[in-house]
């Protein structure tokens, strides 16, 4: 009974000045994620070293481990918001069976793509190319990863518990933890050092896996010992129908919503194979250097989501609004950096990945094309986190199917007809500017939404 008084506190989510709160929420969660961004980086520069083919092979597999991370981070969004709404209503029976269940739900999606990758790797390949060399070194990554997803699924799972009551700090130290240790071990497992076996692309798979499996099991210690807010324990984690209903209703949508990257670029690959294995290189580097940017503005968007969800169920529209303000104001600021660093200097950063000079020729026009529109991509993922974290999943659906598919992959076809491989990359910002027209079309009924709710002010 004295901890469930203690629980009936208010959380600083609903009382904190907003502008501060947001910043102490996000900042640790984008410096983790820039972290995350940057071993993603190492990752493929490492690989570059073996060879082209390798990192090819890498830009291959990108969908796949895109839609693995779909999933993880799409369920774990609908536990971060349902579980930062009970706690702002109080309910906190809900919230901790909510928390348990979570884990329940991240074994069984690593079942399944531990299935994928001991039975579906080599095929995964062979639909994209037929070039030997790049089916070996893909089958090889993907599988390790795959198998040994445990490790991701369970790190999404609970830092989702610690962003969700507001300890992001905690979830900081998880992912850059996770993220040193790949680092350092990815030169010595590649290519064999301090008496370890040279592993080439398997050892940049086991790498990243390594580093996951102790970020996830960090990440359970701090929930643990430091996350006073829920109990973890095996009476809670018995399956209930409606709790798993209302945290599908809004990770359903977002986990369809993050998978369409990976159907995205599935078939952009496709298309840029159609041109040179190397087009499809230059796509993988981007999507490596656009995590540098996209990724803060994730962060970000990872403060933006309990904040409106925790306020959304404590009834204070005020704060939900500002909290959407001041998240999409610093989203276009990040983005605005990242196109300038994009426009100044696309060559050096193509270098870093050993890029050839063909690579160059094909990859500096195309960072310079696709980073144009940026800004507008930052205002619609903050746009989408607070529909998400509102329980209007649908709006952010509606959002990315336009930026990745609906007006995206068929612009890229149509432009790719041309013959003319420049032109492909216009895609991009076309896609940019179609989805910022629906998604301040989706806000004015979110407004409407809100003041049905609580009236107007």
């Amino acid at each position: 009974m004295e901890k469930e008084a203690g629980n009936i506190q208010e959380n600083k989510m609903g009382i904190m000045p907003v502008n501060r709160l947001l910043l102490t929420m996000s900042v640790p969660m984008m410096v983790s994620m820039l972290v995350q961004a940057l071993y993603n980086i190492v990752d493929s520069i490492f690989v570059s070293r073996i060879a082209e083919e390798a990192l090819t092979a890498v830009s291959l597999v990108f969908p796949m481990q895109t839609i693995m991370i779909a999933v993880g981070a799409g369920t774990g969004i609908g536990v971060n918001a349902l579980l930062s709404k009970r706690l702002g209503e109080k309910r906190f029976e809900d919230a901790n069976k909510t928390a348990n269940i979570s884990i329940v739900i991240a074994f069984c999606e690593y079942l399944v793509f531990m299935l994928i990758g001991v039975f579906a790797s080599e095929f995964f390949f062979s639909v994209q190319t037929d070039e030997a060399q790049i089916i070996e070194y893909g089958k090889s990554y993907m599988s390790i990863c795959l198998i040994m997803s445990f490790g991701l699924f369970g790190q999404f799972c609970f830092e989702k518990l610690l962003q969700s009551t507001g300890r992001t700090f905690h979830t900081m130290i998880t992912q850059a933890c996770g993220a040193i240790i790949n680092i350092i071990m990815d030169p010595i497992l590649i290519f064999g050092m301090f008496g370890f076996p040279k592993m080439g692309i398997a050892g940049a798979a086991a790498a990243t896996v390594a580093g996951q499996i102790f970020a996830m099991l960090l990440a359970l210690l701090f929930n643990l010992k430091i996350n006073r807010e829920i109990k973890l324990g095996f009476r809670y984690m018995k399956p209930e129908a409606a709790i798993v209903r209302e945290i599908f209703a809004v990770g359903i949508p977002s986990i369809l919503m993050q998978s369409i990257s990976s159907v995205m670029v599935f078939l952009f690959n496709k298309i840029l194979l159609g041109f040179s294995s190397t087009a499809a290189a230059v796509l993988g580097v981007y999507f490596k250097l656009q995590s540098f940017v996209f990724m803060p503005v994730f962060g970000l968007n990872n403060g933006v989501i309990p904040i409106v969800a925790y306020n959304y169920g404590a009834g204070h529209k005020d704060r939900i609004l500002k909290t959407m303000r001041l998240g999409m104001m610093y989203a276009v600021g990040i983005m605005a950096i990242g196109t300038l660093l994009a426009e100044l200097i696309p060559g050096p950063m193509l270098r870093l990945f050993d890029a050839s000079d063909t690579m160059l020729e094909i990859g500096i026009p195309a960072l310079r094309i696709i980073c144009t529109c940026f800004v507008f991509a930052g205002f619609s993922i903050v746009a989408a986190g607070t529909f998400q974290a509102l329980g209007k999943s649908i709006y952010s659906l509606v959002v990315s199917l336009i930026r990745q598919m609906g007006v995206l992959i068929p612009v890229a076809y149509a432009l790719s007809l041309t013959g003319k491989l420049e032109l492909v990359w216009l895609a991009f910002p076309i896609a940019e500017i179609a989805a910022i027209f629906v998604t301040l079309f989706m806000l004015r009924h979110m407004t409407r939404f809100l003041n049905q709710m609580f009236g107007t002010d």
